[in-house]
């Protein structure tokens, strides 16, 4: 996949329009095996905003690969409920001996049930 594609789909989820935010979440959603490692550094760089984060994790789980694990295990132990749903998810969706690990932590430390 082509580098200008994924940055027309962040700037359409970065814009004021929630049409416009649907349709580049749409298309990274259809393609987000290929942009993997680009949407984890977009999560890992954003701060501000809150329901992006949560969207770009969101991502990074459907993306069913095991360039994931790391970021998704981080967030098992995220204050944020949303995010530590999606890292859950994503985990689950790997369902490899690692994530399930990763996810046997979590419920050990009390992050998750």
């Amino acid at each position: 996949m082509s580098r200008p594609r994924f940055e027309q789909a962040m700037r359409r989820m970065r814009d004021d329009d929630p049409r416009s935010r649907e349709a580049g979440f749409d298309f990274l959603r259809e393609h987000a095996d290929a942009y993997v490692e680009d949407l984890i550094a977009e999560f890992r760089s954003e701060r501000d905003d809150a329901d992006l984060r949560c969207r770009l994790l969101e991502l990074v789980a459907e993306a069913r690969s095991g360039a994931a694990l790391a970021v998704l295990a981080e967030e098992l132990e995220s204050p944020d409920e949303s995010l530590r749903f999606w890292a859950v998810r994503g985990l689950e969706m790997l369902d490899t001996r690692e994530a399930e690990a990763a996810l046997d932590r979590a419920r050990a430390s009390g992050w998750i049930a």
